[in-house]
């Protein structure tokens, strides 16, 4: 976690928590070859959840200073690592600024720049599973389980003014713990006047089910707690009830992904549509190597790299 050695090829970095089970491991390797990113590799830094500010800051300076070291994706980590190492970063996009996170590490000009991609992967990812109107048609509500990076990139995406009417009436932030949710309620509170913002403080699974059974039908939930994938679990118990005709998105797409089998679960009965994180991985990988090699990935690219990656 403190040694890290010059590279001596073409390198980016994986941040996350147990990087080396994730499939990109497998996959960039292939992507590479389809990108000509020739010599180019990646590997894991992997740093337990809500680590000492430290060893993120040795981390980026590493980063900085090494010419063969490109940049980043981070995960996980990334308010907790932007909050760390903000002074070390010489641009930062006004996403990043925005929500106070990083997902992206890249080099320009011999500037480090941060980027937070979330709101753009993420927004991929849900325009391809949300119906067109779906909010101004059906009125359901939005209930997000944890309030990290990833449901403040979600929540700016959902409430763009751009949409009109079509955003949700209300979106339902659930963390376990408070400090999160006083951080999301500074960024996200007034955001958009078409849309009530509800941050509940849910110290346990049992109270997420209450909070889920009080839903509107047609209703979009998302698990962004990493329950599943960073540690083992999931925000809600077995005893738990989705609303009827709602969406179900389980942002993982690795480990036990109990909150998706709770769902499937339930999915012919209530009449869920139950997704995974496979296109979230795609996107969210793409548009950060997008970003340091300095490439455009869209298309037939993108599809051509989604099916390599599910070859892999």
């Amino acid at each position: 976690m403190n040694n890290y050695k010059a590279a001596t090829q073409p390198t980016i970095y994986f941040i996350g928590v147990t990087t080396g089970s994730s499939s990109i491991m497998k996959v960039f390797p292939k992507w590479a070859e389809e990108l000509g990113l020739k010599d180019t590799v990646i590997k894991g830094m992997d740093f337990p959840l809500h680590a000492s500010p430290e060893y993120y800051r040795k981390a980026v300076a590493f980063i900085r200073r090494d010419p063969l070291s490109l940049g980043a994706l981070v995960t996980t980590h990334k308010i907790d690592l932007y909050n760390a190492c903000r002074d070390l970063f010489d641009y930062a996009d006004p996403y990043a600024e925005k929500l106070g996170e990083v997902s992206s590490i890249s080099k320009r000009d011999g500037m480090l720049c941060a980027h937070a991609k979330d709101p753009i992967s993420s927004g991929l990812t849900l325009a391809s599973f949300i119906p067109l109107d779906y909010w101004s048609r059906y009125g359901g509500d939005v209930l997000i389980l944890g309030a990290g990076g990833s449901c403040l990139a979600m929540s700016l995406y959902l409430t763009q003014k751009e949409f009109g009417d079509n955003v949700p009436e209300k979106i339902i932030i659930a963390n376990r713990s408070t400090p999160r949710l006083e951080s999301a309620k500074k960024i996200l509170d007034g955001i958009n006047s078409r849309t009530k913002f509800e941050f509940i403080h849910n110290p346990t699974p049992a109270d997420n089910d209450i909070t889920l059974a009080s839903l509107k039908p047609h209703s979009l939930v998302v698990n962004a707690t990493g329950l599943g994938k960073d540690a083992p679990g999931s925000p809600l118990t077995d005893h738990c009830l989705f609303p009827c005709d709602s969406l179900v998105w389980e942002l993982n797409y690795r480990g036990n992904l109990i909150f998706q089998e709770q769902a499937a679960k339930q999915a012919e009965k209530r009449n869920l549509k139950v997704y995974g994180g496979w296109t979230y991985f795609i996107h969210g990988w793409t548009q950060v190597i997008a970003e340091i090699f300095h490439i455009e990935i869209k298309g037939s690219m993108l599809d051509r790299l989604s099916a390599v990656a599910r070859e892999v």
